[in-house]
């Protein structure tokens, strides 16, 4: 079955506004390459207790989840232990992870010119991010060797940790979608077909969407309404949606009834993905 994907940020410094969140447009694009589509979103801040029980919803489920954000060993690092709750496992070192961030420490003294010191504290509080729950799966990390991770849930699902870094966030999750998700691209392309409404009113045009919805069960209507766009100020964009091979019934079935409506219609939208 295709599953539905949904989409974890977590940090008190999206709530807070010293960062504006790019995690959610830029994985609504790498889903829409591939003809998959995000179903929902969930931003957290940086508290345990919200973090397990967003992370407990998404492995009760049968979804695929990225979280990002908060992995690190920071104090105000949270997302590692919270997944281990969340599934109800241990912590444990994980000999592949800590092997890259060793890999890393050393790189990074090469380049300065010093002596690795494995047994420095700062060196060994970093193996912490090696520390993860007990059957997870590393994520490689382009960026730096740091990986990320990824769990199976009760449920099916799969969550995948990825830092909120998005220079390494966002190529982790196009391997993870590269290398687990491949069998589901564009197996269920869907199509939006829509158009602009002038002067009209979406009181009066529900009974003609719950219509088109009752007869056309596999679709979705929408209803769109803005008040200052630029270009046609106010106006209702109003369509359907759903499966590629659907949408085009349901779509000749609304433009005859707004036809026969005489609402004034403008430019006509389509949309593929």
């Amino acid at each position: 079955m295709m599953p539905a994907f949904g989409l974890i940020i977590v940090g008190d410094e999206i709530l807070s506004g010293k960062r504006v969140d790019k995690h959610l447009p830029t994985v609504i694009r790498l889903l829409g390459e591939r003809g998959l589509s995000l179903s929902w979103m969930e931003l957290v801040g940086d508290d345990r207790e919200r973090i397990t029980a967003a992370l407990q919803r998404a492995c009760a489920g049968s979804d695929v989840v990225f979280s990002c954000g908060g992995i690190g060993a920071t104090p105000d690092d949270h997302t590692r232990q919270c997944a281990a709750a969340a599934l109800g496992v241990p912590l444990q070192p994980h000999a592949e992870a800590q092997a890259l961030i060793t890999e890393r420490m050393q790189d990074v003294a090469r380049e300065k010119g010093e002596a690795f010191e494995a047994q420095r504290p700062d060196n060994r509080q970093r193996l912490q991010m090696g520390v993860l729950p007990e059957g997870a799966r590393i994520i490689p990390n382009p960026y730096n060797k740091i990986a990320g991770f990824s769990c199976a849930g009760r449920g099916g699902s799969q969550v995948h940790f990825v830092p909120g870094f998005p220079v390494m966030a966002w190529p982790m999750i196009e391997w993870v979608l590269e290398n687990t998700c491949r069998p589901w691209f564009h197996r269920a392309p869907q199509l939006e077909q829509s158009v602009v409404l002038y002067g009209a009113m979406e009181s009066a045009l529900t009974p003609l969407m719950e219509r088109i919805e009752a007869e056309h069960p596999d679709i979705k209507v929408f209803s769109l309404p803005s008040v200052d766009h630029p270009v046609h100020g106010a106006h209702i964009e109003l369509g359907v949606k759903g499966a590629a091979a659907r949408v085009p019934a349901a779509w000749q079935a609304l433009l005859a009834a707004l036809h026969e409506m005489r609402v004034s219609m403008g430019p006509e939208i389509e949309r593929r993905h």
